[in-house]
């Protein structure tokens, strides 16, 4: 995808770094500044988060899985003269990463790569100082399970919770499916449970919407009106007041 020039290996452009936070958080989640905020990039790497953070006023690292998306970080932070950490290594595991390091996680679309989704949101909350904030989006499970066309003019349910979504053919691409991928349908327990039982908690949801009432079927405007797409969580860390019997400080 990082060779090919996929949609989704777009580097950060001139107008997006003119208004950096409005970019990364539309929502205000973010309380309007992060100045001076170490953030984690996680499965982030493409040459456009790391800018948008740092252009924000962050201290940024960028972890992810492929050589080929970190490069475009690099190519990025030497052109536009920033400093930037980039490690290349798995979201199921990041020893290289020091417990309590982060104020901020954020994570676009990349937990259905994994079958074992727990143990992602155990490694957010290790690292993320107390009260820090899990910002991150998913692949609804609907979404993964449910047809890309219609069938007799209706999306219809191919796949169960849990398991492998049906990929996008090689010659009919897909918005809704990275092409050569195995994407797990995770459920909303697992997904949102699974934030919980790792020490967060859920603050916010929003359900970003595709929906497009001019869209032709089979198009992702049009399945979008009838399936939304997307998962968006804002999460923060517990954080322990010891003066107080080690109860827990929940966030107004």
């Amino acid at each position: 995808m990082a060779r090919t020039g996929h949609v989704l290996a777009k580097t950060v452009t001139d107008e997006e770094l003119r208004r950096p936070l409005e970019i990364v958080d539309g929502a205000g989640w973010l309380g309007g500044s992060i100045r001076g905020w170490h953030v984690l990039c996680l499965a982030a790497a493409g040459g456009r988060h790391s800018a948008l953070y740092h252009a924000a006023g962050a201290i940024v690292t960028v972890l992810d899985l492929s050589d080929g998306m970190l490069e475009l970080d690099r190519r990025v932070s030497q052109e536009l003269k920033f400093n930037v950490r980039l490690i290349q290594g798995s979201m199921l595991d990041m020893p290289m990463l020091r417990n309590a390091e982060f104020d901020l996680v954020i994570q676009p679309v990349s937990s259905c790569y994994v079958s074992n989704v727990a143990r992602v949101f155990a490694e957010v909350s290790r690292v993320l100082k107390p009260s820090g904030l899990y910002v991150s989006q998913h692949k609804q499970p609907i979404n993964l399970q449910t047809s890309l066309k219609t069938r007799n003019g209706k999306y219809t349910i191919e796949t169960e919770v849990g398991a492998v979504a049906i990929a996008a053919k090689p010659d009919e691409p897909s918005s809704l499916r990275e092409p050569n991928t195995r994407e797990v349908a995770h459920s909303l327990e697992s997904i949102l449970g699974g934030i919980c039982r790792s020490g967060m908690v859920i603050e916010e949801i929003h359900e970003p919407n595709h929906a497009n009432l001019e869209s032709a079927a089979d198009t992702m405007g049009h399945r979008s009106r009838y399936i939304p797409p997307y998962l968006r969580i804002k999460a923060r860390k517990f954080a322990m007041n010891s003066n107080q019997g080690g109860s827990l400080i929940l966030p107004k």
